[in-house]
């Protein structure tokens, strides 16, 4: 649905205000039918997307279906496997002052949600949420990125062909203006993924109509590699998770530290990872169907930009560099001597470059983490269990990955989120239909009430004789 005009937003907002509650009565059977039904229009339809998402940035069918349709299809399937026992809530445990009564904590919807996606996983980080946010029973407003216009088409006339405008609705429009409008609107539940920057605006609205809030944002997020790594296959493990759709990927490495005396043996076999993927020459690489584009110039002219600047202040390109603005193309590209002052180590690169920092104490790569904002994801590569370890104890993140990356991400029975800046809430599985419900305390008492003891006047011996036994049983003074 391409938005005219506020008036025009307006309208579809009220439209899902009549059916909130209609929604909010559904139960599991009639979710999970509109469930599989999306599920079977994406399976149906996905050539259609493949296509859209090559439009938009060249990317290639195999990973568009690996990082866009199969995350979705496993959210749907999980969902309407489990979405019964979760709708069910759960019973509380009893409690001392309480013996005649039961509480139960129930899971109901929100209400209207915002849901608000990037251009990086266009499909993916729009359509995951919409299966948690119509699993806990919610009318949908949802705005895909208009820096993937293909994808954005697509993902509207799909949802246009499963839902009721009333229950869900895509709305594209003019990206600063539209979202602006949106955030004027009171909805319940504002999920968010994308900039930090944004993502401070987004808040803030958030706070002032008092709605719930789930940012995704991104950051800097470090890799590790240990003394003693096997680095023939911790290179290639790296080189995957960072050139994956062209490095444009919130929890790709956006750095490494490595060992100072391994640095030009990592060197030597990440070129050799990178070859083995997309070609052995740059020409090989540039025409590879493999690898994926940059969203758009400006990106990469920034990427190139950025770039120059830390070969300038002395970095080395130990391999590619290749910018061909005119194709959005940026090959796979390693620096080194990276120093922390630099700008490429000032904001996150978002694109398939890594710097790699040197380092000789574990507490140099400690310490300068720290220093920084909370990154969204962490990667330790080798086998010294006790510096992982201390890794862990000592830093934080959203998530984190030990001898592999990016795919910590894959399972449903965890929370994926970030923390500090990279973002706030989480979701994935049970941790998204909580994130899209209210969990709403619910207190039956029977008969007798043990609270009544409890009455005024205070100084009755029936409530001396009551405070006396719970000061023997709790040791309440």
């Amino acid at each position: 649905m391409v938005i005219q005009d506020k008036e025009q937003l307006e309208k579809l907002f009220e439209s899902q205000a009549e059916r909130r509650w209609k929604l909010a009565l559904t139960g599991p059977e009639e979710r999970i039918v509109k469930l599989k039904k999306l599920r079977s229009a994406i399976l149906s339809r996905s050539d259609e997307l493949y296509a859209a998402l090559n439009s938009d940035f060249g990317k290639p069918a195999f990973e568009a279906w690996l990082t866009e349709v199969f995350p979705c299809i496993e959210e749907i399937d999980v969902a309407v496997r489990h979405l019964k026992v979760w709708m069910k809530g759960r019973r509380a445990k009893g409690t001392l002052i309480l013996p005649f009564s039961s509480t139960r904590v129930r899971y109901e919807p929100k209400g209207r949600v915002l849901i608000m996606a990037p251009w990086n996983y266009p499909f993916q980080l729009l359509i995951a949420p919409l299966v948690s946010a119509v699993a806990a029973g919610n009318c949908v407003i949802a705005k895909p990125s208009n820096k993937t216009p293909h994808t954005a088409a697509f993902i509207a006339d799909l949802i246009a062909g499963v839902f009721d405008s009333q229950e869900v609705a895509i709305v594209e429009g003019s990206g600063s203006t539209l979202g602006d409008f949106l955030l004027e609107l009171t909805f319940d539940h504002i999920f968010f993924t994308g900039s930090p920057a944004v993502g401070v605006k987004v808040g803030q609205a958030a706070a002032r109509m008092h709605a719930g809030l789930t940012l995704e944002l991104g950051g800097k997020s470090p890799a590790i590699l240990l003394r003693g790594a096997n680095l023939k296959q911790a290179s290639k493990r790296i080189a995957w998770g960072k050139f994956l759709n062209a490095g444009q990927t919130c929890i790709a490495p956006d750095y490494l530290f490595c060992p100072m005396e391994l640095v030009g043996e990592f060197s030597v076999e990440m070129r050799l990872a990178i070859e083995s993927f997309y070609g052995k020459s740059e020409e090989e690489r540039q025409a590879s169907p493999d690898y994926a584009r940059i969203v758009d110039k400006a990106a990469c002219a920034r990427l190139e930009r950025i770039v120059s600047e830390a070969i300038s202040k002395g970095a080395k390109l130990e391999f590619g560099g290749r910018f061909d603005v005119e194709n959005r193309y940026v090959s796979p590209t390693l620096l080194t001597g990276v120093q922390i002052d630099m700008a490429i180590m000032a904001e996150e690169i978002f694109g398939p470059i890594l710097p790699v920092l040197a380092y000789d104490s574990l507490d140099e790569a400690i310490e300068f983490i720290r220093s920084r904002p909370k990154p969204l994801a962490l990667y330790i590569l080798g086998k010294d269990k006790k510096s992982a370890e201390r890794l862990l104890a000592e830093t934080t993140s959203g998530s984190v990955g030990i001898n592999d990356l990016i795919v910590q991400i894959e399972n449903l029975d965890a929370p994926f989120g970030g923390v500090g800046m990279s973002g706030t809430g989480s979701y994935h599985g049970f941790y998204g239909f909580k994130t899209f419900s209210h969990e709403r305390t619910v207190l039956y008492q029977g008969p007798i009430s043990a609270v009544e003891k409890f009455y005024p006047p205070y100084n009755t011996s029936t409530q001396k004789r009551l405070l006396g036994a719970l000061k023997k049983i709790k040791n309440i003074s």
